[in-house]
């Protein structure tokens, strides 16, 4: 291996208990002109409460690269799999994006 790539690599570690992910059917998202704040939480059916069971903080720049990653990866999932349908866009049943905060996007 050319030693400036081998000098450029970065060392990953998945620690087992990070490794087991979180399940999560709901991201918030908001931002300022610093950071998009990314939360992701757990509805579970019949229950009025909510966990927010992990929040991720970007700078703009790295929202947008994130952003970038998932279109390429969607991209070549529904190419093997399919189109991924959205059901319920726009249904009136699913809770507000912004919980009583600034500005929001919606995923």
């Amino acid at each position: 291996m050319d030693q400036d790539k081998k000098k450029n690599q970065i060392n990953i570690e998945l620690k087992e208990d990070i490794a087991q992910g979180i399940y999560s059917n709901l991201a918030v998202i908001s931002h300022s002109s610093s950071e998009f704040v990314l939360d992701f939480i757990r509805i579970m059916p019949g229950t009025p409460k909510a966990n927010v069971k992990s929040r991720i903080i970007l700078a703009p720049e790295h929202a947008k690269r994130l952003l970038m990653a998932l279109e390429d990866n969607l991209r070549k999932y529904e190419s093997i799999f399919g189109t991924v349908n959205i059901n319920n866009v726009g249904d009136s049943s699913m809770p507000p994006m912004n919980f009583g905060r600034g500005p929001v996007g919606e995923a």
